[in-house]
C-alpha cells in the first residue's frame, strides 16, 4: 500500500507593505500509510479547523499515531496537544533517511532553523512536505530562501534538494504546488 498525503489545512503569510510578517500560519498534513501522521499542527486556537481537517478523511486526533512538526516554532507547534494518542517524533528520529512509516521518511533541511526537516511521502508521486524550508511557492519560484533564516546558504541548499527531489510540495505557509508540470492530487487542495 503506497501512503497518501492530505491537506488538512493550508497554510498563509501575511505581510506589511515592507514584507514583514504581520501573521504566519502554518500548513497542516495528514499523511495515512501504516502509520498515521500529522506534520506540522498550525497556530494555537486553530483547533478547530485541524479537528475539521482530520474529520474529513474519517478521522479524530486520537486516531493519530504520529506528530511531526518541521521545526520548533509555535504557528507549527500550537496544536500538537490535540493529539493525545499520538507520540511526537523525537530529536534522535529527525535524521536524514529515517523512515517514520511505510514509504515516509525524513529529509534534514536546515536553514531557517538548524533542525528543521522535511517529511517525503513516497506516494505515487513524491511529495515532499516542505515546512518553511520551502514556505511559498513564490519562494520557489523567485528561488529565494525563506527571508527568516539561520544560515542562508543552508537555507539555499535545502530548498534546491526538495525541489530536485519532490513532483509536489506543501510548503509551510502556502497552497500545494506540482514541480513536475502535472497538477496536484485534488486530496491536497
Amino acid at each position: 500500500m503506497l501512503p497518501a498525503a492530505f491537506l488538512i489545512k493550508p497554510g498563509s503569510l501575511v505581510r506589511d507593505q515592507v514584507g514583514n510578517i504581520l501573521d504566519a500560519r502554518s500548513s497542516s498534513t495528514l499523511i495515512i500509510s501504516d502509520v498515521k501522521i500529522v506534520v506540522d499542527t498550525g497556530l494555537c486556537g486553530e483547533g478547530k479547523l485541524i479537528r475539521e481537517g482530520v474529520a474529513k478523511w474519517g478521522l479524530c486526533p486520537e486516531d493519530i499515531d504520529l506528530v511531526v512538526n518541521t521545526h520548533g516554532h509555535e504557528d507549527h507547534t500550537g496544536n500538537n496537544h490535540l493529539f493525545v494518542s499520538a507520540r511526537t517524533l523525537g530529536p534522535g528520529e529527525r535524521r536524514e533517511g529515517h523512515r517514520i512509516a511505510e514509504g515516509v521518511w525524513i529529509m534534514e533541511t536546515p536553514g531557517h532553523t538548524l533542525d528543521s526537516v522535511s517529511v517525503v511521502c513516497q506516494s505515487e508521486r513524491t511529495v515532499i512536505v516542505a515546512g518553511d524550508a520551502l514556505p511559498t511557492k513564490n519562494n520557489f519560484s523567485k528561488r529565494v530562501p525563506p527571508r527568516l533564516h539561520v544560515d542562508r546558504d543552508l537555507a539555499i541548499r535545502s530548498m534546491e534538494r526538495i525541489i530536485e527531489t519532490a513532483e509536489i510540495v506543501i510548503p509551510g505557509h502556502d497552497r500545494p504546488f506540482a514541480l513536475d508540470g502535472g497538477s496536484h492530487p485534488s486530496s491536497l487542495e
